[in-house]
């Protein structure tokens, strides 16, 4: 059952590199448990937020907090805690220059056994925050090199766009490789179509026009890939959400990945296929910057 009271981490860097958090709150308590009975934990009953945080704020944290709450209202999760969780983000993000903020909204702890819901579960919210060293500027300027996932995408369209807490999929598909040379796994579904990166939402420029995949049957609707979307339009740059195929990745001019903690990285190679980063790419790399620089979106 969860424990009160602080509780400090220590531990190793891990492979990726964010290593353990410093701080872990459970329901506005600085706690590193949860109840054994969690719905998030026996069923992947929630959803999650990755929000980076630079100069003492939260970046984009609007946009994070809304989708969290399309989120809520999608599975019938009962979070009526936002302003409260919106307040926690902004203090644990306040005395850093740099830090990640991890949000986990879940059911809460199960009042019965089984899959079937009682409507008296009370929703749980984990906030934990890590340190995040500075990136290196060579990835955003010279591209990354990518691979094809050989893991399919199952569709549902019930829980397409949602970041919910069920990422086996992605644990499976970052099984799949263990050069560090290379950054990221683009994935497709099972009908074929090119949907993403395991961590990444993916972009490709075709004569000058900007295509991301539709997400209405698998995939994140990422907050950055939002605000890309949104800069393209106001930049004049045309824009479609479509069905993507391997022969649209092949004729691609220029290939972008988005994330909230790499915001646009070039793909730069994928295989024996190079693209350099192109004017749009930069374009949007400058618009995004100038966004987040300017905390227009809080």
């Amino acid at each position: 059952m969860a424990a009160d009271g602080p509780r400090t981490l220590h531990g190793p860097a891990m492979p990726d590199g964010l290593g353990e958090p410093d701080t872990v709150a459970v329901n506005g308590r600085e706690s590193g448990w949860v109840s054994a009975l969690e719905r998030g934990l026996h069923y992947g009953d929630g959803l999650f937020e990755t929000i980076a945080c630079v100069g003492g704020r939260p970046q984009l944290l609007a946009l994070h907090l809304a989708r969290l709450q399309r989120g809520c209202t999608r599975l019938a999760i009962p979070f009526t805690h936002g302003a409260a969780l919106r307040a926690e983000i902004e203090a644990l993000a306040a005395p850093h220059r740099r830090a990640i903020v991890k949000v986990l909204v879940t059911r809460g702890a199960a009042v019965e056994r089984g899959y079937r819901l009682t409507g008296r579960e009370q929703a749980t919210r984990v906030t934990l925050r890590y340190a995040w060293p500075e990136q290196d500027a060579a990835a955003a300027r010279d591209g990354v090199r990518v691979r094809l996932s050989a893991l399919r995408l199952a569709e549902n369209p019930l829980l397409a766009g949602l970041k919910h807490c069920n990422r086996l999929e992605q644990v499976l598909a970052r099984r799949e490789w263990t050069d560090p040379d290379i950054a990221e796994a683009l994935m497709f579904n099972d009908s074929g179509n090119l949907i993403c990166g395991v961590m990444s939402n993916l972009f490709l420029v075709q004569g000058g026009r900007l295509r991301t995949a539709r997400l209405d049957r698998c995939g994140v609707a990422g907050v950055i890939r939002q605000v890309v979307m949104r800069e393209a339009t106001r930049a004049g740059i045309a824009l479609e959400e479509t069905l993507l195929t391997a022969e649209d990745l092949a004729r691609a001019a220029e290939v972008f990945l988005t994330s909230s903690l790499s915001g646009i990285r070039p793909v730069r190679a994928l295989e024996e296929r190079a693209w350099a980063a192109g004017p749009v790419t930069r374009a949007l790399q400058e618009r995004l910057a100038a966004v987040l620089a300017g905390g227009g979106d809080d």
